[in-house]
């Protein structure tokens, strides 16, 4: 631990070393559980989310299907959700949503942000559910255990490397804004090498941010709080974990777009 005050500089490093290193270890290991923990309910609350909208917007009979995509029947709840332009509510209410967090999450009690980001995972959901229309059950499932494989593998990098990585930062932040910079321009333009190009570029700029993101949570908690505790905490862990989902969601649709096999 001590190795570690020395290789990063903060203005929370002298309360961090009055601290007992054994407390500090202790402490950053529950913290970084919460962390995961919010993060994997997260997640279930939204693959919970896609498959229960999903199974709802099919049918299997033709005779009361309100629309047809592609081979898949749609009920009229299916037409509301994936045809009709009630579609972008849903569609946009998860950034809203990210929004909302960010911005009054130092003003909330523990409690009321971590139930905006069960919201918020669910609302993920009912947006991404319309993969299982375009994508075959398989290849999702597939690619969502490469996720979860490859981000674990980042996220531990990061958690355990000694070298400093804070300066990689504004570099991937500004990979960031050129991926929906082009993404926005790809809409109009609807190009398919743009499309591959863009996914490839956000792989590697998400796999940089999932390694980055813990390193920075990890020294979150050394270099404050460890000594603030309480509420604070707790709120901290809560964006965290909205930071790592949101890395984890980014990632998954990304490589489903590059390895995803098309329904």
């Amino acid at each position: 631990m001590s190795d570690l005050d020395r290789n990063y500089n903060s203005p929370f490093g002298r309360a961090a070393g009055r601290v007992d290193a054994a407390t500090v270890d202790a402490g950053l290991r529950a913290y970084m559980l919460r962390i995961y923990n919010y993060m994997s309910i997260g997640l279930a609350i939204t693959g919970l989310a896609a498959l229960g909208v999903y199974m709802a917007a099919v049918t299997t009979e033709p005779s009361g299907a309100a629309a047809k995509i592609g081979s898949a029947f749609l009920t009229p709840f299916g037409y509301a959700m994936f045809v009709s332009p009630l579609k972008w509510l849903f569609i946009l209410a998860p950034l809203a949503m990210v929004f909302a967090i960010s911005a009054g999450i130092t003003r909330m009690r523990p409690a009321t942000a971590q139930m905006m980001f069960w919201v918020f995972s669910a609302l993920m959901g009912v947006s991404l559910s319309s993969i299982f229309l375009v994508y075959t059950h398989t290849s999702i499932v597939r690619v969502f255990f490469i996720t979860a494989a490859t981000f674990g593998a980042l996220s531990l990098y990061g958690y355990t490397t000694k070298r400093d990585m804070s300066g990689i930062g504004s570099f991937l932040f500004m990979g960031l804004i050129g991926i929906i910079i082009a993404s926005v321009v790809n809409l109009f333009l609807a190009s398919t090498m743009l499309q591959f190009l863009v996914s490839v570029v956000g792989v590697l700029v998400f796999a940089g941010l999932t390694a980055y993101d813990t390193q920075r949570l990890k020294n979150d908690y050394i270099y404050g709080y460890a000594q603030a505790g309480g509420d604070v905490a707790e709120r901290a862990a809560i964006t965290g974990a909205l930071s790592l989902y949101l890395n984890f969601i980014n990632l998954f649709t990304l490589l489903l777009q590059l390895l995803g096999q098309r329904d």
